[in-house]
């Protein structure tokens, strides 16, 4: 029985989910010497634990604030991941004598952005226009997720744009020249949104709590008879769900893709890099399952 190991890294890391879904997969595909854990690690910690990485290790998914951080540590990055400056996804090829040997780098929130999204679309969709909220590793991923979609007017909404992460600057390494609209207030975020019609997408890439006054400005400018129908809400927030933004969406007749959807997504990408077998519709839907049931038992916990 061939041994194993992956786990999640990152800061705040506690409360990922990953661990779930990846248990869940390996458990489907009949995996059973394999295991996945989650770790605490700061960007500082990340060279000394990739350091002690050896051939019993698959991989790691990584998560804020290390998605930058690892890129220089790894022997190969994926193209994808190297356009969107952001891997999520750190695959260990075992070496000799136990070791570890090639690191590569991947990105896997793209295919769950788009999987997430074309979940909930008609059949048909071909979305033109796009706004994202946030500029940062995750806003990077959606605008490669909208260039795969065949959006041609996409936004950037977002209070800064500079600094290391910078979804402009891979913008532009992956051709694309979005909009920026600062941030600067909830209205002038929700005048942004509107400015040119509604959006047939929207992707929220912020924490929670970040778009609660957005939404109500939103709402005010629909006015009593605004509709939303005909436009898709991703927002990444899985927990606390729904937020004020989904349940606008919600109320006003959009459709909205949940972002535990995309958690789902990048991790089945995820095991399939790890293992080298791609779960099937019924190991996703277990996935599905525990993951749904999980999250409304942590809903139930907090009320």
């Amino acid at each position: 029985m061939s041994t194993r190991q992956a786990a999640v890294l990152g800061s705040p890391v506690a409360h990922s989910l990953s661990p779930l879904l990846h248990s869940v997969a390996y458990r489907c595909l009949g995996l059973e010497g394999w295991s996945y854990g989650y770790r605490e690690t700061t960007a500082a910690e990340l060279p000394a634990v990739v350091a002690e990485l050896d051939a019993s290790w698959a991989g790691l998914s990584l998560t804020m604030p290390l998605k930058q951080a690892v890129q220089p540590l790894l022997d190969v990055i994926d193209p994808l991941a190297e356009v969107t400056g952001a891997v999520n996804t750190l695959v260990v090829t075992p070496g000799r004598d136990g070791r570890a040997g090639t690191l590569s780098g991947f990105n896997t929130d793209v295919e769950g952005i788009v999987t997430a999204l074309r979940e909930v679309a008609p059949a048909g969709w071909q979305p033109g226009s796009a706004t994202i909220l946030g500029a940062r590793a995750t806003a990077s991923s959606a605008l490669a997720a909208l260039g795969e979609l065949g959006v041609t007017d996409a936004q950037l909404l977002a209070r800064s744009i500079g600094g290391p992460g910078s979804a402009l600057l891979a913008a532009h390494q992956m051709g694309l020249s979005p909009r920026h609209r600062p941030w600067r207030d909830p209205a002038a975020g929700a005048s942004a949104v509107l400015e040119r019609g509604l959006p047939d997408v929207v992707i929220s890439t912020v924490p929670a709590g970040a778009t609660d006054e957005l939404a109500e400005q939103l709402d005010d400018r629909l006015g009593a008879e605004g509709s939303l129908a005909g436009s898709i809400l991703l927002d990444v927030v899985y927990h606390p769900w729904p937020t004020p933004l989904v349940e606008l969406w919600q109320r006003r007749g959009g459709t909205v893709a949940p972002g535990w959807a995309m958690l789902l997504h990048q991790a089945v990408a995820q095991v399939r890099l790890f293992t080298g077998r791609a779960p099937g519709a019924a190991d996703v839907d277990a996935m599905r399952t525990a993951l749904t049931a999980e999250l409304a038992e942590r809903s139930r916990s907090a009320s």
